[in-house]
């Protein structure tokens, strides 16, 4: 079995006391690999690293078109097929991805991402100009947009590559230090990153990638005064509890969290696309992903028939084996989030909503965290399984009559991450899609992203914006600097409310 070291200050460690935790593959129950489990000392050596790294100016004072070099290099040999057959097949025995969507979903697109990501950072200008300033005195002046500095990366579960490249590219292209912590569960895939960071020439101290529990080693990266930023993506609560730590240092924060997404299917909606597009929105890997649509609004007028080609789809999702090309849904990440689901589809089946098909355990399949693909009918809005994130393969489906009751349903969250609207009828579906308060509204599709276009949450589910020129910026201070043009010191409108004549 393969033991991991983590990355700090350019080196490959061991934990300070040694420790180790065994990574579960969730389809077969058995361990894979051995990961370290850091503690608060690792992570302050990762992030005095990460400091002294970024005080030195190696990095920070690196022009951004030398720093995306390092990073292209990177990118180029992420691409190599050697290695992203590795991350990909490290994603399915650690994470639960069938081996389709890692090898040709997940991989390709965090590499793209990393990729424009750094293209577009290289070309964002340091200065930007301001007007001409003239009152009280005549003056040139313009910002300075300059690294934040330290940076910390906390990442989830449920999407392991992904989520260590969109936390390592940003903050890197422009100018930042980091210290990345993926979750205790799946800490693989950001290691394996960390053997190709390795082999680029990234400074010492620059990338850092420590593993180990948040109650001790995450704590430390969001309470230590060295780290001027966090970055999280998590769940709601875990977003609540970040902004209590680092509230005493006044860290800036990003926080990318919890969802309940709406998918609202319209009457004149195409339901040869909306059906399979409504259910890819939540069966997507099991419906672990945060901006799932596991609402579905269906009008009155196309709610029986939807349902019946909704409950036909379900029998073509093959749940099973991830490493089978054939398998379309995979494992839930662990025991306890399996417990979880299957605990809220039995609140479902109390409350009063009926099982339309789901709601178990596979019978085929005696090992693994799976869970059938679910889909609860006559729900009310304001039952649990239609409130709470479940973040597993379970659907709440509730009938509409006209659009003002939709958006309000829609709306009655305290979410506010993702969703959809399905109509022929685009300029309507558009104006649908302006009245739901969320980050992210698609009309005819679901879970599609560009590195271009800013994400993130109203409400509970995030502060900031990630991607795209505004989730770059996030990585910078914005300094005003203001040079007098060579008024003379008698003309000085503000020297005479000092001095006397």
């Amino acid at each position: 079995m393969e033991k991991y070291q983590m990355y700090i200050d350019g080196k490959f460690v061991d934990a300070e006391n040694g420790e180790t935790r065994a990574s579960i593959n969730p389809a077969t129950e058995e361990p894979v690999a051995l990961a370290p489990m850091g503690t608060r000392n690792d992570a302050k050596r990762a992030i005095e690293a990460a400091r002294k790294a970024f005080d030195s100016g190696v990095w920070s004072g690196m022009q951004p078109g030398d720093r995306a070099k390092i990073l292209y290099k990177l990118v180029d040999k992420l691409n190599d097929m050697d290695c992203s057959d590795k991350i990909a097949e490290t994603e399915v025995k650690d994470a639960g991805f069938t081996i389709s969507l890692a090898a040709q979903g997940e991989v390709p697109f965090t590499n793209y991402f990393m990729e424009n990501i750094t293209r577009m950072g290289e070309n964002i200008s340091a200065y930007e100009p301001l007007p001409w300033h003239d009152f009280p005195d005549l003056a040139w002046s313009f910002v300075n947009r300059e690294p934040i500095g330290v940076c910390a990366g906390i990442i989830p579960w449920n999407h392991p590559y992904m989520m260590a490249g969109w936390k390592l590219a940003p903050p890197l292209i422009m100018g930042c230090t980091i210290v990345l912590k993926p979750a205790s569960e799946t800490p693989l895939a950001a290691l394996e990153l960390a053997k190709v960071i390795a082999e680029c020439d990234f400074p010492p101290g620059v990338v850092n990638i420590v593993t180990g529990p948040g109650s001790s080693l995450g704590e430390e990266l969001c309470t230590h005064p060295f780290v001027d930023k966090i970055a999280l993506t998590g769940s709601t609560e875990v977003g609540r509890h970040i902004m209590g730590l680092a509230s005493p240092t006044l860290k800036k924060v990003t926080l990318e969290l919890g969802g309940k997404s709406p998918t609202i299917i319209m009457p004149d909606a195409d339901l040869d696309v909306a059906v399979k597009g409504a259910l890819t929105g939540v069966f997507y890997h099991a419906g672990q992903v945060c901006m799932s649509g596991t609402r579905i609004f269906v009008h009155e007028d196309v709610y029986d028939e939807f349902m019946q080609r909704a409950i036909a789809a379900v029998g073509t999702i093959k749940v099973g084996d991830p490493m089978d090309y054939e398998t379309t849904m995979g494992p839930l990440i662990s025991k306890s989030q399996q417990d979880n689901v299957l605990r809220y589809i039995d609140i479902g089946k109390k409350e009063g909503a009926k099982l339309a098909i789901g709601g178990k355990k596979p019978a085929n399949l005696k090992k693994g965290f799976f869970v059938e693909p679910t889909i609860f009918v006559d729900v009310h809005n304001k039952m649990t399984i239609a409130q709470e994130e479940i973040f597993g393969p379970v659907i709440a489906v509730i009938k509409f009559r006209n659009v003002d009751d939709a958006v309000a349903m829609a709306n009655d969250s305290i979410f506010g991450l993702a969703g959809s609207v399905w109509s022929r009828n685009i300029p309507e579906a558009i104006e649908i899609a302006k009245r739901i308060r969320t980050g992210t509204m698609w009309v005819n599709t679901y879970h599609v992203l560009s590195p271009k276009a800013p994400f993130g949450g109203y409400k509970q589910s995030g502060v900031g914006r990630e991607h795209s020129l505004e989730g770059l910026l996030e990585f910078t201070q914005s300094k005003h600097i203001l040079v007098d043009l060579g008024t003379p010191a008698a003309n000085r409108l503000l020297f005479n409310y000092v001095f006397s004549q």
